[in-house]
């Protein structure tokens, strides 16, 4: 298919110009769709965060729980009544909650989540050398390092000088000790507490109800097994799913059930189209100025399956040299984006070889459509 590529090299550098235009509106369009797909990925892996930190097998929630962030809580009953199913070896109850949190620089407030657990119970995976033992003192918490910036400088702060002080819901606070988790596009920051400071934060949240259960089984329990039992035998106000299953909601929902989700896929959508209408307008302005070197090598016996292969050769060149700045282009974006917003944007060699084909594709398209003007060419008409 490449032996003949010098004639649709010299087809496309006849004009400089259009070149030049062709393939920056390709560029433009796989930034585009690097771009959307990358938000799209953040937003999945992003608002799962919390989740992926869960050191469970099972998970209980509310039946009327929707995401993370606006939890509704069930009874602790729940998770004491699952205990006396086979297979289950041992239970947590998490509190969720979002607070003011004032900054201790500025003092402005900033909403942020507050993870309230029992630290001994090991169901937050917490890494690094963190004494989970400083939790228990009074008006305690860990702070994420993956935090954004507007909190304040907490993080140098504490390297600095082993603490920070500060109000979280009007509660003055003492922070001894840094975690890492990121941020979302629901939260831009989070703290851990015990169960005890959690309550003294939110003295409005009822002690006997969590916004999440964590189930732990015994060597060998089948999670599936133990979930569908429990499903069936637990009263009708709880849902139990397994971790994988709670991860894979959480992901769900704010793919498909928020504007958000919706607006990546569109924008991903609107880039594919964008770049084919540029690719058709210049191979068909191509073929249009050319129709009669075309009739000729018709009128010479070449057939239309020859004359179209010369602009589909065209149409794959474009979408290469296209690619190439537009994926430098993207890579570079990435890095800003991911610093500006402390996002997980990540740029893996599968989503680029992807775009790729859809690069292709898309010339491809437009390349198919452009040649139909070529094969209604009739050489009697044009001579």
């Amino acid at each position: 298919m490449f032996t003949r590529v010098p004639i649709a090299w010299l087809q496309l550098t006849h004009e400089k110009l259009r070149l030049f235009a062709a393939v920056s509106g390709i560029a433009f369009a796989v930034v585009l769709m690097l771009m959307q797909l990358g938000f799209r990925e953040a937003l999945s892996q992003a608002s799962s965060l919390v989740q992926d930190r869960l050191q469970c097998d099972l998970v209980l929630t509310s039946r009327q729980y929707d995401y993370l962030v606006f939890s509704k809580f069930f009874t602790r009953r729940r998770l004491y009544q699952s205990l006396s199913y086979e297979g289950v070896q041992a239970v947590a109850g998490v509190y969720l909650g979002l607070a003011q949190w004032k900054n201790p620089e500025d003092l402005h407030e900033r909403a942020i989540l507050v993870i309230g657990y029992d630290p001994a119970s090991s169901a937050i995976a917490v890494p690094g050398d963190q004494d989970l033992h400083r939790l228990d003192m009074p008006d305690t918490v860990f702070f994420d390092a993956g935090s954004r910036s507007e909190f304040g400088p907490v993080v140098d702060q504490y390297l600095s000088t082993g603490s920070v002080k500060t109000e979280v819901n009007g509660r003055k606070i003492q922070v001894v000790g840094l975690f890492r988790m990121g941020t979302s596009f629901g939260v831009n920051g989070t703290l851990l507490a015990n169960e005890l400071n959690f309550l003294r934060m939110f003295p409005g949240h009822p002690q006997d109800l969590v916004e999440i259960g964590l189930i732990r089984l015994k060597p060998g329990a089948d999670p599936e097994s133990v979930r569908a039992g429990l499903e069936k035998g637990l009263p009708p106000d709880v849902h139990v799913m397994t971790r994988e299953g709670f991860i894979r909601q959480e992901r769900d929902y704010w793919a498909w059930h928020t504007g958000i989700g919706y607006i990546f896929t569109l924008g991903l959508a609107m880039g594919f189209v964008v770049g084919g209408v540029i690719v058709y307008q210049i191979l068909y302005t191509d073929v249009s100025n050319h129709l009669k070197e075309y009739a000729t090598l018709k009128a010479l016996g070449y057939r239309d399956s020859y004359l179209s292969s010369i602009v589909l050769r065209q149409a794959i060149l474009l979408s290469l040299f296209g690619f190439v700045p537009g994926f430098a282009i993207a890579k570079f974006l990435y890095g800003l984006t991911a610093k500006a917003t402390l996002l997980p944007m990540i740029l893996p060699l599968e989503r680029a070889a992807g775009v790729l084909a859809l690069t292709v594709g898309m010339c491809a398209i437009a390349a198919l459509l452009a040649v139909r003007k070529l094969r209604r060419a009739d050489p009697a008409e044009i001579f």
